[in-house]
């Protein structure tokens, strides 16, 4: 049932952030189509493509956080033991909580206060701006301490929520050396096929 749930979550936050650029692509294509060719315009396409693309970053960083794909350092917490890592582990996600707890608590109290500010263009509320921040700090606060539960309860798990994706520079930089030990291992393969003949 969590696997389900998680899954439909994950589904809903990459149809919201693919809706979110799909709308503001519309919006600036058709601003400047509409310029260009009919010398008129949308005059609330651009503070509503501002707006779509807060909310698809903040909405990534959700993401993001979900499949470990922030940018972290884990040369000392690989070296660890797997007591030492999970040690490590809860103590900077409780850091992580609790800059949330600031970040919902601002966000909070500034959606409160705009609430009847108005967008000069669009004449949106300024909270649903500010509201991102709401959205964010609950949403990351929940992957956080689904981790936190699966570092201190699931076997294993330890491993797998430390290790940071390797960058595409680190792939790339790898990618020639595999293939010399391929292309090593192939001809000793066949150098050894030869000498059987």
């Amino acid at each position: 049932m969590f696997k389900k749930a998680g899954k439909f979550l994950d589904g809903a936050l990459n149809v919201l952030m693919a809706s979110t650029l799909a709308f503001m692509c519309i919006l600036v294509f058709g601003n400047v189509v509409l310029r260009y060719g009919f010398n008129s315009g949308i005059t609330w396409s651009e503070e509503m493509s501002r707006f779509l693309f807060i909310w698809m970053s903040f909405l990534g960083a959700i993401g993001a956080l979900k499949d470990n794909d922030h940018l972290g350092v884990d040369t000392l917490v690989r070296k660890l033991p797997t007591g030492a890592k999970r040690i490590v582990f809860v103590i900077s996600n409780a850091i992580v909580l609790y800059v949330l707890y600031l970040l919902f608590d601002g966000s909070w109290k500034i959606t409160l206060s705009s609430v009847g500010s108005r967008a000069p263009a669009t004449g949106l509320s300024m909270a649903f701006i500010y509201g991102t921040g709401l959205v964010v700090s609950i949403g990351m606060g929940l992957i956080i301490l689904v981790h936190l539960y699966q570092a201190l309860f699931r076997p294993g798990a330890i491993d797998e929520l430390t290790r940071m994706k390797e960058s595409e520079e680190e792939i790339m930089a790898a990618a020639p050396v595999q293939h010399e030990a391929t292309e090593l291992a192939l001809g000793r393969k066949q150098g050894a096929a030869g000498g059987e003949r």
